[in-house]
C-alpha cells in the first residue's frame, strides 16, 4: 500500500532592501512528496518564497546619514486620482519612481581620485525600479540607494526635461508602425514595441579606472536602435513615450 508524506511549505517575510517581487530563498524549508519505495534522491523539492518589506526605523531615530556613494531619498507620494479625477484603489496606484534627495554620502574613491556625488539635498530625482532599501522614517517613506541607481535630475513634472546622470541617455521613442508592409492596419495589441528613438539628453559619461569621465559614444540628436526591454519607460506630458537607459544598451546609430 502506497504512503504519502507532506511537510508544510514555509513562507518567510523578511526585512530586506527594496521590493523585487517574489524571490526564492537559498536557505528555506521545502515541500516534499514521498511515495512507498521512492529513494530520498528522487524526492522533489520546492523552495519557499521571500517577500521584501520596508524597514521600519524606530521613532527615537530622527535622521540618517548615508555612507559612501549612497543617497537618502524621500519618496514621492503615489497618484491617488487619474487626470480625469477618478479615485484609484491602492492596487491600481503606480509605484513612484521619484522623490527628493534628503541626504547624501561623502562620495567614493576611484583610482586616486575622490569622486563626489552628483546630487545634493533638495534635488528632485527619478531612479530605477526595484532598487535600494525602503525605509519608513518619521512616518514617511524613504529610499536608501546608490548614486548609480539614480537615472537623472528632474526639477519639473515632465520627463522630457530630465537631466540624465553618469552614462545614461534619454530617448524619445519612435512611434509604432500603424500598418504592415502590405498596408494592413495594425491594432494596438499587434503593434510591435519600437526599439528605435532619438536621443534628446545625455549624461556626463561613466568613470574610468582613474575616476575620470569618459565621453559617451552617442550624442544629442542621434537616432539610435537600443536593446529591447532595457532601461526605464516613461510617458511624457505630450503623450509621447520616453526611455532612460545606459549608453551601453544602445546597439547602433541610424542615419
Amino acid at each position: 500500500m502506497a504512503t504519502g508524506q507532506l511537510s508544510a511549505p514555509a513562507f518567510s517575510l523578511r526585512l530586506m532592501p527594496g521590493f523585487d517581487g517574489l524571490r526564492p530563498s537559498s536557505s528555506s524549508s521545502t515541500v516534499k512528496f514521498t511515495s512507498f519505495g521512492q529513494s530520498k534522491s528522487q524526492q522533489k523539492s520546492v523552495r519557499s518564497l521571500v517577500v521584501r518589506a520596508p524597514i521600519f526605523v524606530a521613532s527615537k531615530y530622527t535622521s540618517i546619514k548615508p555612507l559612501g556613494d549612497r543617497v537618502l531619498v524621500k519618496i514621492k507620494t503615489a497618484e491617488e486620482k487619474t487626470e480625469g479625477g477618478i479615485l484609484l484603489p491602492t492596487t491600481a496606484q503606480t509605484k513612484p519612481q521619484g522623490g527628493e534627495v534628503v541626504a547624501v554620502g561623502e562620495g567614493r574613491t576611484v583610482g586616486k581620485n575622490k569622486v563626489d556625488i552628483n546630487v545634493k539635498a533638495g534635488t528632485q530625482i527619478i531612479y530605477s525600479k526595484y532598487v535600494g532599501t525602503e525605509l519608513e522614517l518619521n512616518g514617511t517613506n524613504h529610499l536608501l540607494l546608490k548614486e548609480d541607481d539614480i537615472l537623472g535630475i528632474l526639477e519639473t513634472g515632465d520627463v522630457k526635461d530630465l537631466q540624465p546622470l553618469n552614462d545614461r541617455v534619454l530617448i524619445k521613442v519612435a512611434e509604432a508602425e500603424e500598418k504592415t508592409a502590405g498596408g494592413l492596419l495594425l491594432t494596438e495589441a499587434t503593434k510591435e514595441k519600437p526599439s528605435v528613438g532619438t536621443i534628446i539628453a545625455v549624461g556626463p559619461g561613466s568613470l574610468d579606472d582613474e575616476g575620470n569621465r569618459k565621453p559617451l559614444s552617442v550624442a544629442l540628436g542621434n537616432t539610435v536602435m537600443y536593446s529591447k526591454y532595457a532601461g526605464n519607460d516613461f510617458k511624457g506630458s505630450d503623450g509621447a513615450d520616453y526611455i532612460v537607459l545606459r549608453s551601453s544598451d544602445v546597439m547602433a546609430v541610424l542615419s
